[in-house]
């Protein structure tokens, strides 16, 4: 079973929606320091994850999902 680094997720999808951290961590109402400690996070409290996935249009649930059928 591999390991889901959250944090990269994050930080690829952020890229591929060509926003920035700062964007971000307005959104999340935080400053861009946290950001990048939640880019280097392995796993993360589902509150935030629920935010994250929130604010991003992007359901960051997904792979800890698709691992519940395999």
């Amino acid at each position: 079973m591999t390991t889901i680094f959250i944090g990269k997720l994050i930080k690829d999808e952020l890229k591929a929606q060509q926003k920035s951290v700062v964007w971000l961590s307005q959104e999340l109402g935080c400053n861009r320091t946290n950001i990048y400690k939640i880019f280097n996070r392995h796993s993360i409290d589902a509150e935030l994850l629920l935010r994250i996935s929130r604010i991003m249009g992007r359901n960051f649930f997904e792979p800890y999902v698709d691992r519940l059928s395999s």
